[in-house]
């Protein structure tokens, strides 16, 4: 019986994607030059995917890169010369916040305890902030934003930047790109993948702004920064050997969500989803992490476990699931479901006949 991984990433891989692969070895994509037309046909096909999948406009641009912590370093040195700010409510967010320190930026953050989002209300963004960072859904802690967040954040620093963390939940969201300016994840988590390929896409904008902060004498990177990206992207290409076989595997991977269509897959994750919150409410020994529904995460669900984790874990284990720990300091104390595209109904439905099989023990 093939083993079923609800892990927030690396997690469940795409049903047809040994498929894929199988064909990607039988024409020889790995071996490709990636200065090939073949290769080019390759990167214009995934970035046009990614692109409609997500409802992004065509003055952006799609940058592939080695994942998605990296795209947080190249965001941050291309779009803020001295000052970002940050939300931080989690690990993830945090490392955003971290990069950015280590970088040498002067990065200011505000922070919502675990399981909490921010009241915007009450925050206060300094006019030098250049760059807002934000994640849209908290891996580590199971708290997604709403779209509302993001229009009522861009009122209040309306001349900085704006990047939006979407590691963990594209495609789902369905974010305003006329107020966003750079969004990233990586394809090990929703799209299915094996891990070692992070997807970047910046509007002409924050590109201009890349050139700025360079023309003033401040580095922005060596050859993954935005112009040099660019320069290579006008020929579809990378200006490193890639991971071609990654990006292939991505072009299959979009083809086939968008033929499900990405309205969909929406409906379908939000409906998984609630089969698991109810599953939690109704339950004495098992609850949601994120105690606010508006901000619960549609993709990974954080679970407080009410009882022997270690014994929870085991039983499912014996079917051959395998779940999330807890992040952290929540790692005794915690399971994260992941609720992916690549998820069926049926297993989701699955792994809550167990949970309630767990609690009856």
């Amino acid at each position: 019986m093939p083993r079923t991984y609800l892990t927030p990433g690396p997690s469940q891989l795409h049903p047809q994607l040994s498929d894929f692969i199988g064909d990607a070895l039988r024409d020889g994509v790995p071996s490709w030059s990636h200065r090939s037309a073949k290769f080019d046909k390759i990167y214009e096909s995934a970035a046009r995917n990614v692109k409609q999948l997500l409802g992004i406009p065509d003055k952006f641009h799609c940058f592939f890169v080695a994942s998605g912590t990296e795209a947080m370093e190249r965001t941050v040195q291309n779009l803020a010369a001295k000052h970002s700010f940050h939300f931080v409510n989690g690990a993830f967010s945090e490392r955003f916040y971290q990069n950015a320190r280590e970088i040498g930026k002067n990065a200011r953050l505000v922070e919502a305890e675990l399981g909490e989002a921010f009241n915007l209300d009450e925050i206060q963004i300094p006019a030098e902030v250049e760059l807002v960072c934000t994640t849209h859904n908290e891996t580590s802690t199971g708290v997604m934003l709403p779209n509302s967040f993001f229009s009522t954040l861009k009122m209040k620093a309306p001349k900085a930047f704006l990047a939006v963390d979407v590691v963990s939940s594209a495609p789902y969201p369905k974010l305003d790109y006329s107020i966003v300016d750079c969004v990233f994840f990586s394809v090990q988590k929703c799209f299915g993948m094996p891990a070692g390929l992070g997807v970047l896409l910046v509007s002409d904008a924050a590109v201009a702004r890349s050139l700025e902060i360079m023309a003033s004498g401040v580095s922005v990177g060596c050859f993954h920064n935005f112009p040099t990206l660019l320069a290579y992207e006008k020929k579809f290409e990378t200006p490193e050997t890639p991971n071609v076989l990654g990006i292939y595997l991505l072009m299959r991977v979009t083809e086939d969500y968008l033929a499900r269509g990405a309205e969909t897959l929406r409906k379908e994750t939000d409906q998984k989803a609630k089969i698991i919150y109810e599953t939690l409410s109704a339950s004495y020994r098992l609850g949601a992490f994120v105690e606010e529904e508006r901000f619960r995460s549609k993709t990974v669900v954080c679970v407080d476990v009410r009882g022997d984790l270690k014994k929870l874990r085991a039983m499912l284990d014996s079917y051959d699931i395998e779940v999330g720990s807890g992040y952290g300091k929540l790692k005794d104390s915690q399971i994260r479901i992941a609720n992916f595209p690549t998820h069926s109904t049926a297993t989701i439905e699955k792994v809550c006949d167990l949970l309630r099989k767990w609690q009856g023990e």
